[in-house]
């Protein structure tokens, strides 16, 4: 989630401060200024807590999302709109997240904050940004149809790439050598994909469905890294706070108004119709189809809760480069599980989509080195 690169390098200190106040909250209920008076070993070590177990969250649940999304087909289902659904349809959990790590003192943040801004406006925004999720997860559906897990979740890497380019237009994020690298890696890396040939046809799929999975998988990706972008507009121009409950609020809206646009695909299109029979074919029987579609919302969530979590804890284009991480890691498990071919050019592909990554994930150490040298320059001099 690139949007906020501009914030995390010229305030992280202020900002990690207010974070780590609100996730601990329960501790001392300290005031900022009480706050960087506090051990900072002991921020440190809560905030790299909160980290690791986000980053667990996001690339767990994106990896076992993934990866029962297609087992969802390979076993029978064909259903795109069901698949559309159950990756929004668990936000119920988020609510699960809401109470645990709800902050006891939100008078901090609001306190210097801008006025709000009005609930109407606040809404329309949700409802745009849930369609959109709805039709991007639409695109996702179809692209895991169509392409072997392997060669999909490469080409979802390349969210990485479109992140870089909508943060440069729509939030000011500087386009430094390493990220143009990353973003050249990662176009690259699709490339490749695309004229694998070997990769075409694969389990049945004729050479134009994998042409359209291909195309719909990069639109989607596209889109993902628009939406994150957008969000962060949202955050700094609408709404003007980023606290853990307001990211969260959003998170549930947006997913509530993707789930209800999905429900009415499902039954506009008739393909509610075909899911009893769906069941009954099902290779691993119905309580299997079941706990698959379960499973896979609940997945989602959990990596939602991390995506939301790494927005908080560090900022949304840290999060949205560790949802890359996850990406090249999930074409193992397809190998170990689904068989998937892993021939010359995908490992090339998935070297060059690793390279790009480390080369971004570089480009945010560096630029969070800076911050912490001017931020401890300010506390020095004042």
């Amino acid at each position: 989630m690139a949007g906020d690169d501009g914030n995390n390098n010229g305030g992280g200190g202020g900002q990690e401060e207010v974070q780590i106040q609100i996730a601990g909250s329960s501790s001392k209920g300290a005031t900022s200024s009480t706050g960087e008076a506090q051990s900072s070993p002991v921020k440190h070590w809560q905030w790299w807590l909160m980290v690791t177990l986000n980053m667990f969250f996001l690339i767990a649940g994106q990896t076992a999302s993934t990866l029962l999304g297609r087992f969802y087909y390979n076993q029978g289902g064909n259903s795109k709109w069901m698949s559309t659904f159950v990756q929004t349809a668990g936000f119920p959990v988020l609510f699960i997240a809401r109470l645990l790590f709800r902050s006891k003192s939100p008078s901090t943040q609001t306190a210097t904050s801008s006025p709000e801004a009005s609930t109407s406006k606040i809404i329309l925004i949700y409802i745009v940004l849930g369609l959109i999720i709805a039709a991007d997860d639409l695109m996702y559906s179809y692209g895991l149809l169509y392409l072997p897990v392997s060669t999909y979740s490469l080409i979802c890497a390349s969210q990485l790439a479109f992140n870089a380019v909508f943060s440069y237009v729509l939030n000011a994020q500087k386009f430094t050598p390493m990220i143009f690298n990353s973003v050249t890696l990662l176009t690259f890396s699709a490339a490749l994909l695309g004229v694998d040939e070997d990769a075409q046809g694969t389990s049945g799929i004729s050479q134009g469905n994998h042409v359209l999975g291909f195309v719909l998988t990069l639109g989607a990706s596209a889109t993902y890294s628009l939406i994150l972008s957008l969000m962060q507009v949202t955050f700094e121009k609408v709404i003007k706070r980023e606290t853990f409950s307001v990211v969260l609020n959003m998170q549930i809206c947006t997913a509530f108004v993707a789930t209800l646009a999905s429900l009415v695909g499902l039954f506009a299109s008739g393909e509610w119709k075909t899911l009893e029979g769906e069941m009954h074919v099902f290779s691993s029987g119905k309580m299997s189809y079941v706990m698959t579609l379960l499973w896979t919302a609940i997945s989602w969530q959990i990596a939602s809760v991390g995506v939301v979590g790494l927005i908080f804890v560090v900022s949304s284009l840290f999060s949205n480069v560790i949802s890359t991480l996850a990406l090249p890691i999930i074409p193992v498990f397809a190998v170990i599980f689904f068989h998937d071919k892993m021939d010359g050019i995908k490992i090339i592909a998935m070297l060059m989509a690793i390279w790009g990554f480390i080369s971004y994930g570089y480009q945010l150490y560096v630029d969070d080195k800076k911050s912490r040298k001017t931020s401890v320059s300010v506390e020095e001099n004042s």
